[in-house]
Formats: structure tokens, sequence, C-alpha cells
């Protein structure tokens, strides 16, 4: 893409978002996800099937993605440059989520400042995909404060890094394998044969953008008033915590997150009913409060901008 293009993309999801009366790719996959396995478990019974499928799912569905980009732009080339310029700019907006993790993180901390704990937990619930309706005002934040951190990598500077190397059909496709990762990547029984492929790949696509990210919100601190105090507590706890995570790649921006923020991250989350703990990431230097949901998206949103003059600089070299 042109440096104008990643601009314009960056500009229309910051103004736009993702209105659900627009048609979006994201949801578009979502369906043929749904329906293709649907049809494959009517078809497979084994694991060794059901693993089989998956490979075929989690390498086809990119490649569709890819190829629905560049065969839309390439058709409005046809017709006019411009046309398959502004084909390929409406395409790459979509694939960035800034302005809707924004929207989802707003409505949690609003409902806190308001002291609505269930509408907090509603909102969270959005966000999140662990239990919760019997979240504490504490947990709500910790849970809001890490999906900024991983949604920061997977929903905002992931999707910027694939559009510079690679243009719309290159950034659909990531989003083809974050979907997958999100629909069917998980570890339960029902998944674990057909979700393998879908998961692995996404680790592996994630394994430089999550870390991009970390140093990126460590790199905040040159905007912030404790400015080398809290580069080095960033730079100790990314590197002492970062790979403490169940997640080869998300421990990394949330260890940075936590950092930065001078809280500790982590702790026990709740599945189905079920507790799991996660490891500690970062050092309480403060307990976790509502301010910190919007130091977190300032944080968020400076390593962003820094990820979009990197962006920018990339295409002009």
């Amino acid at each position: 893409m042109m440096p104008d293009d990643i601009l314009l993309a960056c500009a229309l999801d910051a103004t736009i978002g993702d209105p659900r009366w627009l048609p979006h790719p994201v949801r578009g996959m979502g369906y043929l996800v749904t329906w293709f396995e649907k049809r494959i478990r009517l078809l497979c019974a084994g694991p060794r099937a059901l693993r089989l499928a998956g490979v075929v799912l989690a390498l086809g569905a990119p490649s569709l993605a890819f190829l629905f980009g560049w065969i839309l732009i390439i058709a409005g080339t046809a017709i006019h440059e411009w046309v398959g310029r502004g084909i390929g700019l409406c395409l790459a907006f979509t694939t960035l989520a800034w302005r809707d993790l924004i929207d989802h993180v707003n409505a949690v901390s609003d409902a806190l400042k308001t002291g609505s704990l269930e509408q907090a937990r509603e909102a969270v619930s959005l966000i999140v995909g662990r239990d919760t309706d019997r979240m504490s005002e504490s947990e709500i934040v910790r849970a809001t404060v890490e999906t900024i951190a991983e949604s920061a990598s997977d929903g905002v500077i992931a999707p910027l890094l694939f559009l510079a190397v690679g243009g719309a059909p290159l950034a659909l496709a990531y989003k083809a394998v974050s979907t997958l990762d999100s629909m069917v990547g998980h570890r339960d029984e029902r998944y674990r044969d057909f979700g393998w492929a879908s998961a692995r790949l996404d680790d592996l696509i994630n394994w430089i953008p999550a870390r991009l990210t970390a140093w990126l919100m460590v790199m905040t601190a040159a905007f912030s008033l404790q400015g080398v105090k809290q580069f080095k507590r960033s730079t100790v706890t990314l590197l002492r915590d970062g790979h403490k995570h169940p997640s080869p790649n998300s421990g990394r921006p949330e260890a940075a997150m936590a950092g930065v923020l001078g809280v500790q991250l982590g702790g026990t989350n709740v599945y189905d009913g079920l507790p799991e703990e996660r490891p500690g990431l970062g050092d309480e230097v403060e307990r976790l409060s509502i301010k910190h949901i919007d130091r977190a998206k300032w944080t968020m949103t400076i390593a962003y901008l820094l990820a979009v003059g990197g962006a920018m600089g990339y295409l002009w070299l």
C-alpha cells in the first residue's frame, strides 16, 4: 500500500469503526467457518479426520480471504486505477479494530464510573471469553486492561503490519487466521482436534507482531512523566514475565502493559464455571483501579501511532 493509503485506512477506522449496518469481511469469514464446520462434522467422526479437516480449514480460509481481496482490487483496477485503490482502501480499514476496541473499552469504563457493576459486567463480557457474571470491580478492570494489551497486537498493530507488508489481501488473510483462532482454536474437547491447526497457525503469525507491540508499549515511556523509570520497569517486566503466559504471544504485550502501568495482571480466571490460574505479570506498584483502564487505552493508542509512523517509514523507504 501507499503511505497515504495507510493513513487513510487508519483515519477511516478511527472515524467509522465497525458499524453493524456495514458489511464486514470478518463477519463473512465467521459465516463461512460456521458453514464449513457444520458440514465437516457430518462427514468426519474420528480425531484424525477432524485434524485433517482442521488443516484444510486453517490453510483454506486465509487463502480464500487473500484471493477475495486480490480479485476485487484487480477487478477494480481494470476499470480504473482509482477504483482499485478505493476498493483496497475500503478493505484495508475493515482489518483495523482500534475504534471498535476503544468503543468497547469506553463502555466498560463508563459503566464503572457510574457505579453500575451489572452494566460493566455485561460490557466486559463482549470483549473477554471468561465468565463475567460474578466479577468484582477489580476483576473487571484487570480483564479490560488485559484485553486492551492483547488486542493491541492482534486487533490493531498486527493487521497494520500485514497491511504495510502485503496490502489489504494479506491483512484479510491475517484476519481470517485470527477469526479461525477465536472460533475454533480452543483446547476443549470439541475443538482439540478440529481447531488444532488454526490455533498453531495463529501462534505462528502473531509471533513477531506480539513482540513488536510489547516493545512499542515499552517505548511509550518517552511520552510519560515517569520517563526513564517507566521504561526500566516495563522493560524488566517484559523480559522477566512475558514468557509466563500460557499463550506464546499474549503474555508479551500483557507483561509490557503491566510494567507501563505499574500493576500486576494475571490471577484467577473462570471459564464455564471452572477456575483457571494464570501467573502474575508485573509488580503491584499500584492497585488496579478504573484509572488504569484509561491509562491502558492511551498506552495502546500511543503504541499504535508509533506503529503507524513505522509502517509509513517502511513504505516510503
